[in-house]
């Protein structure tokens, strides 16, 4: 059993330099976003004692997710990790997922030491208890000027996002003097665009969904209207370079046609 797990390892490790080898790097996605999608199915599956242990798991490969994207120069990433969905889930499993929140965004500015990296936090933050806003905030402050950008999704639903942009625009608007019967005709699909919370980013090119989820599940609803899609069977915990790498080498492939 341990021979062959080491004859496994290598034969994978052969497969990944394969695969970067081939990879058309003039064709990597300038923005890619990640529903990290399976912690708790991770856990049952690998019989783990908690969902606690499936949460390290998955910030861990978090870590490298981040490590992989440098590597290939890819310009942002956005990171689904809380939805408003999941504030619903009771506290006993929502409580050891913000500790381990707080362990990871008080890891990341030592992980990305020398990454040229930026960090900014996406959603509805007003929902988060107090103490995984300040790490958000600590994350924020350590990681604020570097060209690279994460973009981390909290306590974020898609139809919200365009609500709340919406408001903004009208607020906008109504502050620039404009009356209301002008309003209808200054909201367009420009505009709103430049009141979701990642208006100073690419549109994604690609997402990735991990746990075999077919559906986006309101992620970058707006955003990802012309995005390329890769679900991945495993689960978060078990999110491999290789399929990391095989997502990109399928994107690369595609003949892109933005709706036409």
């Amino acid at each position: 059993m341990f021979l062959a797990g080491i004859a496994t390892h290598l034969l994978y490790r052969i497969y990944e330099a394969r695969l970067l080898r081939r990879l058309d790097r003039s064709r990597i996605p300038r923005h890619i976003g990640v529903i990290h999608d399976g912690h708790r199915r991770y856990a049952r599956k690998e019989g783990l004692p908690d969902y606690k242990a499936s949460y390290r798991a998955g910030m861990s490969k978090f870590i490298e997710l981040l490590h992989w994207s440098e590597e290939l120069d890819v310009e942002a990433v956005t990171c689904w990790l809380l939805s408003t969905e999941n504030l619903r889930r009771p506290s006993e499993e929502l409580e050891p997922y913000y500790d381990v929140l707080i362990e990871l965004f008080d890891r990341v500015p030592y992980e990305v030491h020398g990454q040229d990296l930026s960090v900014k936090f996406i959603g509805n933050l007003d929902l988060l208890p107090e103490r995984l806003l300040k790490a958000a905030k600590r994350l924020e402050q350590s990681c604020r000027s570097g060209s690279r950008r994460l973009s981390i999704a909290l306590a974020y639903g898609g139809r919200q996002e365009i609500i709340d942009a919406t408001r903004d625009l009208v607020q906008r608007l109504v502050a620039q003097g404009f009356p209301p019967a002008a309003i209808a005709d200054n909201i367009n699909a420009d505009a709103l665009a430049r009141h979701l919370y990642t208006a100073d980013l690419p549109d994604p090119d690609l997402v990735i969904r991990t746990s075999g989820e077919a559906r986006l599940s309101g992620f970058l609803l707006w955003q990802s209207a012309y995005a390329e899609y890769s679900f991945v069977d495993v689960n978060w915990p078990a999110f491999r370079r290789v399929d990391f790498l095989r997502a990109l080498r399928d994107f690369t492939r595609r003949e892109r046609r933005y709706g036409r």
